[in-house]
């Protein structure tokens, strides 16, 4: 009796482990909120369709110290877009999931320079997400920045 026990236990506890450990294969796990490598931006990556975006949702100095007003997109080439504030603005978009942790075929814009990147995304594990933008479609010709997720 005692080894019956025993084994249901072992069982138990392994099909537990089993069910919380993360998914190797799941497009959604990269949603939810992520802090940007230089911990002032959180950008909340979200789907729609099949299509993952993410936007600015909180920024450690979300305001302007010389006029006390929403940071703006100041650096957008495009002048009509330069009066946006940073704070929702998507910076991620067009993301697919490409299978085995990786999204990819997306664009990351940088808002410090104005400019606008090609953009793979790889989830190293539950917590931390490398954000890889590259120009030209040359992925050795990039840069990569990863960002944590936020509890």
């Amino acid at each position: 009796m005692r080894s019956f026990r025993s084994i249901t236990l072992f069982f138990f506890v392994c099909i537990t482990l089993i069910s919380a450990a993360p998914k190797a294969d799941d497009p959604d796990a990269v949603l939810g909120k992520w802090l940007s490598s230089k911990k002032r931006n959180q950008v909340l990556i979200y789907k729609q369709g099949d299509k993952y975006y993410g936007k600015i949702v909180w920024m450690l100095e979300p305001n302007d110290p010389a006029t006390k007003k929403p940071k703006l997109d100041v650096e957008n080439p495009d002048e009509k877009l330069r009066q946006h504030p940073l704070v929702n603005l998507i910076v991620l978009k067009n993301l697919t999931y490409q299978g085995n942790r990786v999204w990819g075929g997306g664009e990351v814009y940088n808002p410090e320079d104005g400019k606008t990147y090609n953009c793979d995304v790889i989830l190293k594990d539950a917590n931390n997400l490398d954000i890889h933008g590259y120009i030209m479609g040359i992925s050795f010709l990039g840069r990569t920045r990863t960002w944590t997720r936020v509890k």
